[in-house]
């Protein structure tokens, strides 16, 4: 397959993984890059640049192919904006891949960090869910962009715009790549996304029930057991909207919005501890687990090798059968 996002950075297939919190670390992220697309080594999992920097050097000695690395500047409880700063450094001078930024853009830290990777030769992607975010992106000088509909797990932006919309609003409108996220699981998902003028897409939720993924065995059972409508927006109420899978914790967090309330009372809910205590002792009650409607497209665990093979040859496979309608 050869599309502006296979060339631009020299893979197999444009299949690139989306950041998650704890479980983009080095094993996951090499396997995916090894299997021919884009691993993602996600920066909020490390309380220090020295952490991140030792992260990405254990991914690079796993795999020789490149990845990504995920930044999410959103508000949080442990990470400052100089701690943002200081990661986009270690990602210049260990000279990346790329970057997936998600939430405040680049240059709003600093134009002098749009330079700087730039001239590390680092890819700048930004994850949007709206045109007026593209064309601020295009404009600071960002390489690609991820068009994120509200389908999507983690934060999609409370425009609530679908996928189907959303790709080609934006890939018709910038001339930089455009990747599609959001209802991302699958060979034919990826022939629609293509078909809308992407050049590649990202998906996270499904890399989460492969072989690879360090999360407990539980979840990933859980995964395949749940359906596109087991998931839900919460986190409405403080501005910072999030889409997580149905469990006892969600429903608590819905309860407590509904009464009003703040931000310190909901803190304890959605803390990122819970989520590591989820990943590794397998309770799908405990942690509000950011996931995607593409839970009704997940039914199986494979390894990445084979699943990105299979999305390949099922995306090829559409696209003859389309064309032979015509």
């Amino acid at each position: 397959m050869k599309t502006k996002i296979t060339e631009m950075f020299g893979i197999k297939y444009p299949i690139i993984c989306g950041a998650m919190y704890l479980v983009g670390e080095p094993v996951l992220t090499a396997a995916i890059s090894n299997a021919g697309g884009m691993g993602n080594l996600t920066a909020g999992n490390y309380k220090t640049t020295d952490e991140l920097r030792a992260a990405i050097r254990e991914t690079k000695k796993l795999t020789d192919k490149p990845f990504m690395v995920g930044i999410t500047i959103l508000p949080s409880f442990h990470i400052t904006m100089d701690d943002h700063r200081k990661n986009l450094t270690v990602c210049a001078e260990e000279k990346v891949a790329g970057i997936e930024v998600s939430g405040t853009p680049i240059d709003k830290l600093g134009k002098e960090y749009v330079d700087m990777l730039k001239k590390a030769g680092v890819k700048m992607f930004h994850k949007v869910g709206c045109l007026r975010h593209a064309k601020h992106a295009e404009e600071a000088g960002y390489d690609g962009i991820y068009a994120a509909g509200i389908e999507e797990g983690g934060h999609p932006l409370n425009d609530d715009v679908t996928t189907m919309i959303l790709t080609p609003k934006i890939a018709e409108t910038l001339s930089i790549p455009v990747v599609t996220v959001g209802g991302i699981a699958d060979g034919k998902s990826m022939a629609a996304a293509l078909a809308l003028g992407a050049e590649g897409v990202m998906m996270a939720t499904r890399f989460m029930a492969t072989k690879e993924c360090q999360v407990h065995d539980n979840i990933k059972q859980e995964i395949l057991k749940r359906q596109e409508t087991d998931t839900t927006l919460i986190c409405k109420s403080i501005g910072l909207q999030g889409r997580a899978i149905k469990n006892k914790v969600v429903q608590d967090i819905l309860e407590a919005e509904s009464r009003g309330a703040n931000i310190q009372e909901l803190a304890p809910l959605i803390t990122g501890e819970r989520c590591r205590e989820a990943w590794v002792n397998g309770d799908v009650d405990v942690a509000p687990m950011m996931m995607g409607q593409t839970l009704g497209r997940i039914h199986d665990i494979v390894t990445c090798e084979q699943l990105l093979a299979r999305m390949a040859q099922e995306a090829q496979n559409e696209i003859a059968r389309i064309s032979r309608l015509f």
